[in-house]
Protein backbone atom coordinates (compact mmCIF):
# COMPACT_ATOMS: atom_id res chain seq x y z
CA UNK A 1 0.00 0.00 0.00
CA UNK A 2 1.39 3.08 -1.01
CA UNK A 3 2.00 5.72 1.80
CA UNK A 4 -0.49 8.09 0.10
CA UNK A 5 -3.53 5.12 0.83
CA UNK A 6 -2.14 4.90 4.42
CA UNK A 7 -2.57 8.42 4.73
CA UNK A 8 -6.10 9.18 3.03
CA UNK A 9 -7.20 5.88 4.90
CA UNK A 10 -5.41 7.05 8.82
CA UNK A 11 -7.12 10.44 7.90
CA UNK A 12 -10.88 8.93 7.27
CA UNK A 13 -10.66 6.94 10.34
CA UNK A 14 -9.92 9.91 12.73
CA UNK A 15 -11.21 12.63 11.32
CA UNK A 16 -14.42 13.55 12.15
CA UNK A 17 -17.14 13.37 9.46
CA UNK A 18 -19.33 15.70 8.13
CA UNK A 19 -22.22 13.82 8.91
CA UNK A 20 -24.43 12.80 11.56
CA UNK A 21 -26.86 10.37 11.67
CA UNK A 22 -29.85 11.41 14.39
CA UNK A 23 -32.73 8.85 14.96
CA UNK A 24 -35.88 10.19 17.44
CA UNK A 25 -38.41 7.83 18.69
CA UNK A 26 -41.08 7.98 20.65
CA UNK A 27 -43.32 5.20 22.35
CA UNK A 28 -45.78 5.42 24.58
CA UNK A 29 -44.63 3.47 27.51
CA UNK A 30 -47.66 3.12 29.51
CA UNK A 31 -48.70 -0.30 30.71
CA UNK A 32 -52.07 0.07 29.19
CA UNK A 33 -50.78 1.38 25.41
CA UNK A 34 -48.00 -1.87 25.90
CA UNK A 35 -51.19 -4.17 25.99
CA UNK A 36 -53.23 -2.21 23.43
CA UNK A 37 -50.11 -1.44 20.91
CA UNK A 38 -48.24 -4.67 21.13
CA UNK A 39 -48.68 -8.55 20.47
CA UNK A 40 -49.33 -9.86 24.24
CA UNK A 41 -46.92 -12.52 25.48
CA UNK A 42 -48.47 -15.89 26.53
CA UNK A 43 -49.82 -16.58 29.85
CA UNK A 44 -48.01 -19.40 32.00
CA UNK A 45 -50.48 -21.64 33.92
CA UNK A 46 -50.36 -19.33 37.21
CA UNK A 47 -50.09 -16.15 35.32
CA UNK A 48 -53.99 -17.36 33.79
CA UNK A 49 -55.37 -18.23 37.35
CA UNK A 50 -54.17 -15.03 39.21
CA UNK A 51 -55.85 -13.24 35.62
CA UNK A 52 -59.07 -14.88 36.08
CA UNK A 53 -58.85 -14.18 39.80
CA UNK A 54 -59.02 -10.44 39.30
CA UNK A 55 -61.21 -10.32 35.92
CA UNK A 56 -63.84 -12.55 38.46
CA UNK A 57 -63.07 -10.31 41.76
CA UNK A 58 -61.95 -7.15 40.39
CA UNK A 59 -58.60 -5.11 42.31
CA UNK A 60 -56.93 -6.94 45.05
CA UNK A 61 -53.79 -7.56 47.55
CA UNK A 62 -51.40 -9.89 46.51
CA UNK A 63 -52.64 -11.29 50.21
CA UNK A 64 -56.31 -11.45 48.34
CA UNK A 65 -54.85 -13.42 45.65
CA UNK A 66 -52.70 -15.73 46.87
CA UNK A 67 -55.49 -16.45 49.69
CA UNK A 68 -57.72 -16.86 47.03
CA UNK A 69 -55.47 -19.51 45.02
CA UNK A 70 -54.40 -21.11 48.01
CA UNK A 71 -56.69 -24.38 47.59
CA UNK A 72 -56.10 -24.82 44.34
CA UNK A 73 -52.51 -23.19 44.01
CA UNK A 74 -51.06 -22.90 46.93
CA UNK A 75 -48.44 -20.29 46.94
CA UNK A 76 -45.25 -18.27 48.92
CA UNK A 77 -45.80 -14.38 49.27
CA UNK A 78 -42.87 -13.87 47.06
CA UNK A 79 -44.07 -15.99 44.57
CA UNK A 80 -47.20 -14.13 44.12
CA UNK A 81 -45.74 -10.90 44.20
CA UNK A 82 -43.24 -11.80 41.29
CA UNK A 83 -45.96 -13.43 38.93
CA UNK A 84 -47.78 -9.84 39.87
CA UNK A 85 -44.75 -8.07 38.95
CA UNK A 86 -44.41 -9.83 35.63
CA UNK A 87 -48.03 -9.57 34.87
CA UNK A 88 -47.73 -5.75 35.09
CA UNK A 89 -44.35 -6.06 32.75
CA UNK A 90 -46.05 -7.90 30.30
CA UNK A 91 -49.09 -5.09 30.43
CA UNK A 92 -52.18 -6.99 31.96
CA UNK A 93 -51.94 -5.46 35.13
CA UNK A 94 -51.73 -2.12 36.75
CA UNK A 95 -51.22 -1.46 40.31
CA UNK A 96 -51.88 1.78 42.82
CA UNK A 97 -50.57 2.05 46.10
CA UNK A 98 -53.19 2.10 49.15
CA UNK A 99 -50.50 2.82 52.11
CA UNK A 100 -47.93 0.63 51.73
CA UNK A 101 -50.22 -2.41 50.00
CA UNK A 102 -50.31 -2.59 46.50
CA UNK A 103 -53.49 -3.20 44.89
CA UNK A 104 -53.32 -4.48 41.44
CA UNK A 105 -56.38 -4.51 38.67
CA UNK A 106 -56.41 -5.43 35.30
CA UNK A 107 -55.65 -3.35 32.33
CA UNK A 108 -58.65 -4.56 30.51
CA UNK A 109 -61.15 -6.37 30.47
CA UNK A 110 -61.06 -10.25 29.89
CA UNK A 111 -63.07 -10.06 26.35
CA UNK A 112 -60.86 -7.20 25.11
CA UNK A 113 -57.68 -9.23 25.91
CA UNK A 114 -59.34 -12.16 24.15
CA UNK A 115 -60.04 -10.29 21.24
CA UNK A 116 -56.41 -9.05 20.86
CA UNK A 117 -55.19 -12.76 21.29
CA UNK A 118 -57.59 -14.17 18.91
CA UNK A 119 -56.69 -11.34 16.31
CA UNK A 120 -52.89 -12.35 16.66
CA UNK A 121 -53.85 -15.97 15.86
CA UNK A 122 -55.50 -14.75 12.73
CA UNK A 123 -52.90 -12.52 11.60
CA UNK A 124 -49.88 -14.89 12.18
CA UNK A 125 -51.81 -18.43 11.13
CA UNK A 126 -54.50 -17.65 9.02
CA UNK A 127 -53.00 -14.75 7.07
CA UNK A 128 -55.35 -12.22 8.05
CA UNK A 129 -58.41 -14.08 7.15
CA UNK A 130 -60.98 -14.45 10.24
CA UNK A 131 -62.63 -16.84 7.96
CA UNK A 132 -59.95 -18.73 7.87
CA UNK A 133 -59.55 -19.37 11.39
CA UNK A 134 -63.81 -19.86 11.16
CA UNK A 135 -63.37 -22.51 8.40
CA UNK A 136 -60.71 -24.10 10.14
CA UNK A 137 -62.81 -24.27 13.19
CA UNK A 138 -65.74 -25.71 11.02
CA UNK A 139 -63.39 -28.33 9.71
CA UNK A 140 -61.75 -29.83 13.13
CA UNK A 141 -65.49 -29.56 14.78
CA UNK A 142 -64.85 -26.83 17.46
CA UNK A 143 -67.55 -24.86 16.01
CA UNK A 144 -70.93 -26.96 15.12
CA UNK A 145 -74.09 -26.08 12.93
CA UNK A 146 -75.63 -24.34 16.04
CA UNK A 147 -73.14 -22.49 16.86
CA UNK A 148 -72.52 -21.18 12.85
CA UNK A 149 -76.28 -20.00 13.01
CA UNK A 150 -76.08 -18.24 16.38
CA UNK A 151 -73.26 -16.36 15.28
CA UNK A 152 -74.61 -15.63 11.66
CA UNK A 153 -77.71 -14.12 13.52
CA UNK A 154 -75.62 -12.40 16.10
CA UNK A 155 -73.39 -10.90 12.60
CA UNK A 156 -77.38 -10.20 11.08
CA UNK A 157 -78.34 -8.31 14.52
CA UNK A 158 -75.34 -6.03 14.74
CA UNK A 159 -74.83 -4.95 10.95
CA UNK A 160 -71.21 -4.70 10.98
CA UNK A 161 -69.98 -2.53 8.38
CA UNK A 162 -67.31 -4.38 6.09
CA UNK A 163 -64.67 -1.80 7.47
CA UNK A 164 -64.68 1.25 9.39
CA UNK A 165 -62.72 3.10 6.42
CA UNK A 166 -65.84 2.29 4.22
CA UNK A 167 -67.75 3.76 7.21
CA UNK A 168 -66.39 6.67 7.58
CA UNK A 169 -66.18 7.40 3.71
CA UNK A 170 -70.37 7.35 3.60
CA UNK A 171 -70.18 9.63 6.77
CA UNK A 172 -68.07 12.43 5.45
CA UNK A 173 -70.36 12.06 2.30
CA UNK A 174 -73.57 12.53 4.38
CA UNK A 175 -72.07 15.47 5.65
CA UNK A 176 -70.91 17.04 2.74
CA UNK A 177 -73.71 16.51 1.17
CA UNK A 178 -76.03 17.87 4.00
CA UNK A 179 -73.63 21.17 3.68
CA UNK A 180 -74.39 21.45 -0.08
CA UNK A 181 -77.91 21.06 0.55
CA UNK A 182 -77.50 24.41 3.23
CA UNK A 183 -75.54 26.33 1.09
CA UNK A 184 -77.78 25.74 -1.89
CA UNK A 185 -80.93 26.80 0.62
CA UNK A 186 -78.99 29.60 1.59
CA UNK A 187 -78.63 30.93 -1.54
CA UNK A 188 -82.65 30.83 -2.35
Amino acid sequence: MSALNKELKFSFLTTPSPYVTHCNATMTNTPQARLKNTRLKNLGEVEQLVMDYLWTHGPSSSEACREALAPSRPMKDSTIRTVLRRLEEKGYLTHQTEGRTFIYRASDARQNVAVRAVKSIIDRFCGGSAEQLVLGMVDNAVLNRKQLERLARKIAEKQIPENKFAENKISEKTTAEKKITEKKEAKS
